[in-house]
């Protein structure tokens, strides 16, 4: 029940901006935007079918505003907050980091152009985003054959052999490595790879065409056939994506299909009256948001993050597009962006192309992921009938202890609930050791690290202790954990019957409230259950054990993750902060470029004088640091 009382909504002020709904966690669950935030808040509570309607009202325990000068900003504003805090009842972008990009090191004096996730270095240039990733590498095997940029990695093209690769003999490099091309040249191939992902065909093609004319009347004629070859290239991709005339000109057209909590958005990339790419989005919408709202919410978030906002959008007639849109993204883009619906003609036939491609893609998911379910079900339901358990296990816990030779060891507990990962109830431990080697859970401490077994078995007493604790708890106080509170139906230890022991031993208040306990080893899949002295051997092709494998995989996963975290913080802890003249900045310096600790350490010295803010003495005594002391 909201307990936002009356008079705190009426100080609210009367201007544009943005407002967030925060419940009694303090955690926010809506962000807003209005042209007056405190009529706009006022409706939420007395207009029951507002965005997120009684649902969100109830979980309402406070308000903060954010006003700025115009709708625009407001939008903007929004639209930044939602990416921070992902509220559950706003429309937004199903993991939205990870879509794939094309990026150009332009900071690098022979550019490679790359897949990647990630876009955060200011020197460099992005494409995308694009919702496959494996329509983008086809994209760049098309590029590579075009415009042969390097494939190599690192910031200086060429291996150490100092003989061109493999690449250079079939056409699909230059090899910059030995000089068979200067910088100039292989940048005006990088300039048509920008030309072409910015959706410059016409020109890409007049440069090809120019190109081959000019070596046949110089009679190059090896070098003609070859820009004959590239030109047909281009001319078989954009003849097999033709949609439209050429006078369709640039444009986007964006289409929305919603059914309650879903949705999927489709962007239609036109150039040049070609279909340069096709994107699929999917969204979360809680809220039940229709159309237009959907529509909005992505356009927005969509061009947030794109490199390129065309002239023109077309738009379905839900979607009212306001000046407000229309002016952030015209300050997105830096030029003036219209937002249309068409009535007739190629842009109409594109929408409803677009339009049949959302409800397509919707269908298609909705029965994924109702097969998806009914795997889950069937698996649990396999797991309740081989374990004999008196209930479905809908909550199962796992833990994994990760160590490499008694050092840095750490656990994990991963949590899977309804058969699937439940990813914000995961939790990590570092193991402290004060369980005794023998395991008798006496807590006398021992010296050194502990072995596997007293490591399960201190973890596995400080997750029943953590339970115990949350009892004496609120939800409303700050210590309140809802993964530790929660009694688990299943708890699953990745290891054999050791590992099982070591659990039993620390989990007598779970086994009383009916919590059942195995153990699952890897080397054939055996199942190890409290009292019985053989194991199980499930078939494999059962869904019951593939969910298993599934949980200590994941297990698995979370404890190697968190313990090579570990693993090179003390690795650069103990050797870089060390090393003479080396600071908190050239530290950074040689983590950035690296990568790594390791990848540090088995650098040569021609790499560590090669990074950007190391000087070369300074290299080439790090080196011999490193070396010197046998690292």
């Amino acid at each position: 029940m909201s307990v936002v009382p009356a008079d705190r909504r009426r100080e609210l002020p009367d201007e544009p901006g943005v407002y967030l709904f925060r419940n009694e966690r303090g955690k926010v669950i809506y962000v807003g935007k209005a042209k007056s935030i405190r009529k706009r808040v006022a409706s939420h509570f007395s207009n029951p079918s507002t965005r997120g309607g009684k649902d969100l009202v109830d979980m309402i325990d406070q308000v903060e505003a954010l006003v700025v000068h115009t709708e625009a900003e407001a939008l903007l504003a929004e639209q930044n907050f939602i990416k921070q805090y992902k509220p559950r009842f706003n429309i937004r972008l199903r993991d939205d980091k990870s879509y794939p990009y094309i990026a150009i090191s332009l900071d690098e004096d022979f550019p490679r152009v790359y897949f990647t996730r990630e876009r955060h270095r200011r020197d460099r240039a992005y494409f995308g985003p694009y919702s496959n990733a494996k329509r983008v590498r086809s994209t760049l095997e098309v590029l590579g054959k075009v415009f042969m940029f390097r494939s190599c990695e690192g910031p200086e093209p060429g291996r150490r052999s100092g003989s061109p690769c493999l690449d250079y003999y079939i056409k699909r490099c230059e090899a910059p490595c030995v000089g068979y091309v200067t910088r100039e040249e292989y940048r005006n191939g990088i300039d048509g790879v920008i030309d072409f992902l910015s959706g410059r065909y016409r020109d890409i093609e007049r440069s090809l065409a120019r190109s081959m004319r000019e070596a046949a009347a110089e009679q190059r004629f090896e070098d003609a056939a070859r820009e004959r070859n590239r030109l047909r290239a281009v001319h078989s991709l954009l003849e097999r994506q033709r949609v439209a005339n050429e006078s369709t000109g640039t444009l986007d057209a964006i289409a929305v299909a919603v059914h309650e909590v879903e949705a999927n958005a489709q962007v239609f990339q036109v150039r040049d009256g070609v279909l340069s790419d096709r994107q699929s989005f999917y969204l979360d919408n809680e809220a039940h948001g229709g159309i237009g709202e959907v529509a909005e919410a992505f356009i927005l978030q969509y061009y947030t993050s794109a490199m390129m906002v065309p002239p023109l959008l077309i738009v379905q007639h839900e979607l009212a597009a306001t000046d407000a849109l229309k002016e952030a993204l015209t300050t997105r883009r830096g030029g003036m962006v219209e937002i249309r619906a068409p009535e007739r003609g190629d842009k109409r036939r594109i929408l409803e192309l677009a339009e049949r491609n959302a409800r397509l893609a919707l269908d298609q998911e909705r029965l994924r992921s109702e097969r998806r379910r009914q795997q889950r079900v069937e698996a649990l339901d396999g797991l309740q009938q081989t374990l004999r358990l008196d209930a479905l296990p809908l909550r199962i816990e796992c833990f994994d202890i990760s160590t490499l030779m008694g050092t840095n060891t750490v656990a994990s507990m991963v949590v899977f609930e309804g058969g699937a990962p439940k990813k914000s109830d995961y939790r990590r431990f570092k193991i402290r050791g004060d369980i005794d080697s023998h395991g008798d859970g006496n807590g006398a401490g021992r010296i050194g690290e502990p072995d596997d077994f007293a490591a399960m078995e201190e973890v596995l007493s400080r997750r029943l202790a953590q339970w115990e604790r949350q009892r004496d708890l609120s939800p409303h106080d700050k210590d309140y954990d809802p993964s530790f509170a929660a009694l688990p139906n299943l708890i699953v230890i990745d290891g054999g019957r050791g590992q099982l022991s070591a659990g039993l031993r620390a989990l007598h208040a779970f086994r009383e409230r009916a919590v059942f306990v195995i153990s699952l080893a890897k080397r054939i899949e055996e199942v190890f259950t409290p009292g019985s002295s053989e194991p199980l051997r499930l078939p494999h092709d059962t869904v019951e054990l593939q969910l298993l494998q599934r949980v200590r995989d994941e297990a698995h996963r979370f404890a190697i993750t968190h313990h090579r975290i570990r693993r090179d913080r003390a690795m650069t802890a103990s050797i870089l902060d060390e090393l003479p003249g080396v600071g908190p900045a050239r530290k950074r310096a040689l983590l950035n470029h690296f990568g790594s600790p390791d990848a540090i350490l088995a650098a040569s010295r021609e790499e560590l004088e090669a990074v950007p803010g190391i000087p070369g003495k300074l290299a080439r005594e790090v080196y011999r640091e490193l070396h010197k002391t046998g690292v």
